[in-house]
Formats: structure tokens, sequence, C-alpha cells
């Protein structure tokens, strides 16, 4: 398309419009946004400084979803979306899933969750008109996962006996609001990757990494959760390895931190190896905490066609009353076979449109978090409902968005 100059103006090139720049983010996306990492939360059974009645707790993290789709329809009231292969296959998840879920294997609950993640789809496409390929929702994403931590931090240090119980090993818990050990460890985890990923390329200062990297590491240690522990180290290796070819930054930390963990084995192997077993006996290590024998039980159970393809529907992510802790085998348990292969194609499109992305900040963050969830995924379930995981992907599908920096050039010629 020619844009013609104005009569007598001194121009003797014409140019094909740029792509239209992304629209600016209202207060309200990141509002929204907020509201859906507290729907996550769950309502665990630990004891607080102030005991909260479970029904509060699940009308809170219920109502936050409710809300969070309204402001996302206020907000976007022409339903503009932007087409994501991320959000179709999860939407071809959540709706697969009723298949299962109105059999009511799992009971009358099944379809409540069933409406509750497509809520969550739907307030997902609403937001999608927002994201621009930028970091953004990344910054926005932090600030979330640190207000949450920040509630943990006060508790221990209101209620340390509370925060750091002896029930649970020693491992911190959430004081003021129940938040399990695990869950604790993933969100620090994520923040402190996502900052020090945007330090390593630049798109941070040092002072911004130390202030929130470092309070999110000496939490998820407190936290004992190794998963979340191998997941950040993981993710951030390979995030750096990304960054190499552009970043002298991230080229001397990847030299650096080799060295280091280099250091810190032959130093320190024995204190390493006693945090990672937790006080457990060789057995109990070697069984992931007995999760292994559930898996094995799961797996040897007896299904009907319909069960193996369609699954029970969704649960609490549980089997014989034992928590099943594995993505997949809890996909698998919930939404089958079918279940399955849509998460598969989903994890598999983020991690290779990642890649083929030019090196980029945007590509680095999209990349960790698709590898941490990756490697979190061995032992904890939430990549087939509504979870801090889709959260975490949503997260790298919005940075795997071609942005105007990276769109074609504006087309140049002379004028005859």
């Amino acid at each position: 398309m020619r844009v013609r100059p104005p009569t007598g103006a001194p121009l003797d090139v014409y140019v094909r419009p740029a792509q239209r720049e992304a629209p600016r983010v209202p207060t309200m996306v990141g509002v929204a946004w907020a509201l859906l990492v507290v729907n996550t939360l769950g309502s665990q059974q630990v004891v607080t400084v102030l005991s909260i009645p479970r029904p509060v707790m699940q009308v809170v993290t219920m109502g936050s979803m409710a809300v969070a789709f309204v402001l996302a329809l206020l907000v976007n009231p022409r339903v503009r979306i932007r087409p994501s292969a991320y959000l179709l296959l999860l939407t071809l998840l959540a709706l697969m899933s009723v298949v299962g879920s109105s059999s009511l294997e799992s009971g009358l609950g099944a379809l409540f969750r069933w409406g509750r993640l497509m809520i969550f789809v739907a307030t997902l496409w609403l937001l999608s008109y927002w994201w621009d390929g930028t970091l953004t929702l990344v910054r926005k994403h932090i600030k979330a996962l640190m207000a949450v931590l920040v509630t943990v931090a006060a508790g221990l240090v209101v209620a340390p006996g509370l925060a750091l119980p002896d029930e649970y090993g020693g491992r911190l818990v959430g004081a003021v609001w129940p938040i399990a050990a695990p869950q604790v460890g993933q969100y620090a985890a994520v923040a402190a990757g996502l900052v020090f990923v945007l330090w390593l390329s630049k798109s941070t200062d040092a002072r911004s990494a130390v202030l929130i990297g470092g309070p999110a590491v000496v939490l998820l240690l407190l936290s004992h959760t190794r998963t979340a522990t191998i997941g950040l180290l993981v993710g951030l290796a390979v995030a750096s390895l990304s960054l190499l070819l552009t970043s002298v930054r991230a080229r001397r930390a990847f030299t650096r931190g080799i060295i280091c963990v280099g250091v810190v084995a032959v130093a320190f192997g024995p204190a390493v190896e006693a945090w990672l077993q937790r006080g457990q006996d060789s057995e109990n290590f070697a069984s992931l905490t007995g999760r292994a024998k559930t898996w094995d039980a799961l797996l040897a159970a007896p299904r009907t066609w319909a069960e193996q393809t369609f699954g029970v529907g969704l649960s609490n992510k549980s089997f014989n009353g034992l928590p099943i802790d594995n993505s997949w085998l809890s996909v698998y348990h919930e939404q089958g076979l079918v279940g399955v292969v849509l998460v598969a194609l989903f994890v598999i499109t983020l991690l290779m449109v990642a890649a083929l992305r030019p090196p980029s900040p945007s590509r680095a963050c999209a990349i960790f978090l698709i590898v941490y969830c990756i490697a979190s995924s061995y032992t904890e379930s939430g990549l087939g409902d509504a979870s801090p995981y889709l959260l975490h992907l949503v997260v790298a599908a919005s940075l795997c968005v071609p942005t105007a920096s990276n769109s074609p050039k504006p087309l140049q010629r002379s004028v005859e």
C-alpha cells in the first residue's frame, strides 16, 4: 500500500506502514493478573497466625477468579484477542475436560473445577490483547509473586514457629496465608530466576537483582524445596546459554556459575547431600518421598476405554487419597491420553517458538519459564488445570509474540 506524500512535499520515497504498535497496558490488566495469581494460591492445611476458616479461603481464591474475569471484560469490552497457539490448545484441553468430569467419577467437584478452568481460560483470552512480546507481563508477574512472598516473609518474622513447623520438617510455609512449602519454593524460584535473567540480559540493574533475587533465594532455601531448586538451576543454565552469543555478562556469569557449582559440590558435598535428603532414608529418598509408589499404583489401576482416553475428570490431583505429584500422570488420570497429548503439544510448541526467536531478554525469560515448568512437572502437578504453572507458561507465551522491533522493516523504494 502506497502512502502518497502531501502535494509539493520534498519526499522522494514512499513507505509501507510498519506493524501497529502494541496498545498501552491499562492498570486493570495488572490487577486482573494479580487476582489470577491469588486464585492459584489454593487453601492448604497450614496453621496460620490468624485462624482462617476454609470456606473463607475458598471464597477469597474463587472470588478472585470471578473478579479477574469481570475486570478483563470491563477493560476489553469489545473482546479483542490475540491469536495464540498456546491458548488455543489450552482451550481444547479445557473443553475436552468436560467429558471426563461429566461422568462424576470424581464427584460434583469435577464440574465445579471444570467451570473454574473455563473461566480461567476465558480470562486469559481477554488479557491476550495486551501481549506484545515485551517484558511488561514479566515485570507484573514478578511483582505479583513477590507480593505473595512478602506475606510469607512477614509470617516468618511474626511467628517463626508457625512458619517453620516441626510437622513439616522445619520447612518454610505461609503463616499469614496458608501456603505449602513446595508452593513457597516455586514462587521464590520463579521470581529469583526471572530477575536474574533480566540482570543477565541487562534489562535490570544489579541493585534490583540483589533486592529481589537475594531474599527470594533465601526463602527458597528455607522452604527446602528440591524441585524448585533444581528447576531454578536448570532454567537459569538454559536461559544463560540462549544469551551467550549476545551478552558478555551472560558468558561471564555462565562460566563463573559452573565454577561455583563445582566448588560447592566438592567443598560442601556432604552438606548439599544432607540438604537434598531432608533427613530421609535411602529408600524414601529413592522413591521420591513415596511418590513412585503412588505412580505405580495409578498406572496399574484398571481403566475403561473412556477413562483411559478422557480420564476420570478434574479432581484434587490425588489417587487413593495420596497426592500424585506428577503433572503428566495427573493429566493422564484426570483428562486421559487426549489430555496428555494436548499438554505435550502446547509445551513443545512454546519451546520451539521460543527457541526460534532471535536472541533477546524476552526470549531468555520465556526459555527460563518453559524449562522450569518442564523440570518441575516430574514431581509437581499443575499443567492440566488452573495453576501457577499455567500462568508461568502464559507469561512465556506473551514473550513469544512478535514485536514491532523484530517485525519486517518498512519497505522503502525510490519514486520514479
